[in-house]
């Protein structure tokens, strides 16, 4: 009788500890590093297109000077934030990356509108070429961190829903940030790229 007791006891807590959400946590974590970790890969990818394409303006448009330096100060502070996977638990640290990103985003808008002005500029193979790579990563980017929301939205729901919320508050798992919709509508929108003069 004690030995079928003690099975039953065994068998009741393997089978708690299996719904208990535990593993289903640090799977859709490691799901969110991943995701992350190609949204970094994306936003990297930006701004490494940065320097030459300041170059390039500077060389057709150099007395734009407010506009080529908004760039170049929004890349810097991109390039200086100590961007770590623990980001990914400070919702104030992410609340900047955001903000930084947002600033790039807006520097580069800015930088393509002054292109429209010079048609030597916009007729520059080089020019069009870096255009195109940066429509293209913007497009990445979106794409990219579309994929993380979601693998959020899946963390956080686990994170909140019953019994898993009972485990997460004994191991200390805490939701996840993740983009706001505010900002969300800034950096979606990619810099505008036009081919050809204006008539």
């Amino acid at each position: 009788m004690k030995t079928w007791m003690k099975l039953f006891a065994v068998a009741s807590l393997a089978f708690a500890l299996t719904g208990c959400g535990y593993n289903t946590f640090q799977s859709l974590d490691e799901e969110a590093k991943a995701s992350w970790s190609e949204v970094l890969n994306q936003y990297q990818r930006r701004a490494d297109l940065v320097p030459n394409l300041v170059e390039t303006v500077k060389g057709y448009a150099a007395h734009e000077q407010e506009v080529l330096t908004d760039v170049a100060n929004a890349r810097s502070k991109v390039g200086s934030m100590q961007v770590t996977p623990e980001l990914l638990n400070d919702p104030e640290a992410f609340a900047k990356f955001q903000a930084a990103q947002g600033q790039l985003t807006g520097a580069l808008s800015r930088l393509m509108a002054v292109a429209e002005n010079y048609p030597n500029l916009k007729a520059d193979q080089g020019f069009r070429d870096l255009q195109a790579q940066l429509e293209g990563t913007e497009n990445r980017v979106t794409v990219a961190r579309n994929r993380y929301i979601e693998t959020i939205k899946n963390y956080n729901i686990a994170i909140r829903s019953f019994p898993n919320n009972l485990t997460a508050m004994m191991f200390g798992y805490n939701t996840k940030p993740t983009f706001t919709v505010e900002n969300e509508k800034a950096i979606s929108s990619a810099p505008k790229v036009e081919f050809g003069d204006k008539k």
